[in-house]
């Protein structure tokens, strides 16, 4: 895998560091008591289990199965929701987890149908953010790492279900993707 990989964006040590700081904010800022937290297949998996292990409180974990890039490098504009089951939000704090801020639809229309269920409130967080006009308004409340418009995997992205598993985000070679 790593002869796929052009260039180490962010290593692991780097990431491990700035996810203690995003847990003490999001510690910091949230009421006291339990906190709902969703965190959305499969990208934001690896992201969320790092980050919730330094959430020094009750949490209540929840997953969302969604879909916007269908295998591909780009996003195909469209957000499927994949579950049949809905997380019960109504009345709580919600944190959403993502692993990538890209277009903004998936982020904003997770939040969307959050709200529309009966969340009082839902905060977002993202390991990455890109820096890039987005098709929907809509930032993350917590950022890991702001980068480039460019094709990375590790750290739970992935490119065809693969490379999630690597320790750090990279950037992956076009020759790969082509």
């Amino acid at each position: 895998m790593r002869n796929d990989i052009e260039r180490v964006l962010i290593d692991e040590e780097v990431i491990e560091k700035r996810l203690d700081t995003m847990a003490a904010e999001i510690e910091r800022n949230f009421p006291e008591g339990p906190l709902v937290v969703i965190i959305l297949l499969k990208g934001a998996l690896v992201f969320a289990a790092d980050l919730l292990r330094r959430v020094p409180r009750v949490l209540e974990i929840e997953c969302l199965n969604v879909a916007s890039y269908h295998g591909g490098v780009e996003s195909s504009g469209r957000v499927d929701f994949l579950d049949r089951h809905f997380p019960e939000v109504r009345g709580h704090h919600v944190l959403l987890l993502d692993d990538i801020l890209d277009t903004g639809r998936t982020l904003h229309a997770v939040k969307e149908r959050l709200l529309e269920e009966g969340a009082e409130a839902v905060h977002t967080a993202v390991l990455l953010a890109k820096d890039k006009q987005r098709a929907e308004e809509v930032s993350a409340d917590y950022v890991g790492f702001e980068i480039g418009d460019e094709f990375v995997v590790g750290y739970g992205l992935d490119y065809q279900g693969k490379y999630r598993n690597l320790p750090y985000v990279g950037v992956l070679k076009l020759s790969v993707t082509h």
